[in-house]
């Protein structure tokens, strides 16, 4: 008989599946009308509904199946009892063919750690700006990013009414990405996508001192490194803090299983184990390709002015 699926499979499997159900309670909040949008720390940093209810339903749902992992979400929220309606139960079968690799065989549930963010591009949302949302579910082991989930909820959205909203790009280091097309942008163009919201001077000097050939200005970092992994953008670049672990995860896991690299904008890689600090001080630089060739472009005025 087959063996039963290795854990780390049966985690990205239903973290699937809870994304599916996540997209649909931020389409559904959407469409009701009322976000009803909180300040956190200013106008930038907000949180609506959906922020809410997304991440009640993620955590809930995989803490149920899997009651050992430890679950990180962005949002402060009281632990009270999840309404039965907000449980995502299911399982991607589809996941559960695949093999795991033979590195993450044996991991066991109290060596997970789920770092979840459950609307990515919350001011986009509130805008309007629909295509830039995502959900990300990020899992790590040993401090790494080894398998993640990105949900785009409005995928699709402006291709008219008949089209099917939203899709799930899921992967896991060692297997591969899937969901999506992966494509690499265009040969010798330097295209450099990068924060809509949280521009700064130096995020703009360090975006001069790449010389790029055309700036793409978009929210969310999920958004961002879907823009790499389908050839829009050859690298992400923020010089700032403001990403924290819950951004980078799961989109980290993702570009990782394509062959890209994801560090901030010294060269340090993240980590993502439960008891690091959530901030990304340091900023973000990514690429699907050639990370060197913008690794070597960044200014060091730039880089001592970040401190991881």
């Amino acid at each position: 008989s087959m063996a039963s699926p290795a854990l780390l499979m049966r985690v990205v499997a239903s973290a699937y599946s809870v994304a599916e159900k996540a997209a649909t309670i931020v389409r559904n909040v959407m469409s009701a009308g009322d976000l009803g949008i909180v300040e956190k720390a200013g106008p930038n940093d907000l949180q609506t509904k959906a922020d809410r209810l997304v991440q009640m339903s993620i955590c809930a749902s995989l803490a149920r199946k899997f009651p050992k992992v430890t679950i990180i979400g962005e949002e402060e929220l009281p632990t009270d009892d999840v309404t039965e309606d907000l449980i995502e139960d299911g399982h991607c079968e589809e996941i559960l063919k695949k093999p795991c690799p033979a590195q993450y065989t044996g991991i066991k549930e109290e060596e997970l750690v789920i770092w979840v963010d459950p609307l990515d591009g919350t001011k986009e949302y509130t805008e309007g700006l629909l295509d830039h949302v995502t959900v990300l579910i990020g899992i790590a082991y040993g401090g790494k990013a080894i398998a993640g989930v990105i949900n785009q909820p409005y995928y699709n959205y402006e291709a008219g009414a008949n089209a099917v909203l939203g899709r799930t790009i899921w992967g896991v280091l060692g297997l591969g990405a899937f969901g999506f097309q992966l494509t690499e942008a265009p040969a010798g163009k330097h295209i450099v996508v990068t924060t809509r919201s949280h521009s700064s001077a130096l995020v703009n000097e360090c975006i001069t001192a790449l010389n790029p050939d055309h700036v793409i200005r978009v929210g969310g970092a999920g958004n961002k490194i879907i823009q790499l992994i389908e050839g829009k953008a050859s690298a992400y670049v923020f010089a700032s803090p403001g990403c924290k672990k819950w951004d980078t995860c799961a989109p980290e896991a993702i570009l990782h299983a394509v062959g890209g690299k994801i560090t901030d904008i010294r060269g340090n890689s993240f980590q993502y184990n439960k008891e690091v600090k959530h901030m990304n001080s340091a900023g973000v630089l990514a690429t699907l390709r050639n990370y060197d060739y913008y690794a070597g472009r960044i200014p060091n005025t730039v880089k001592e002015s970040l401190v991881p």
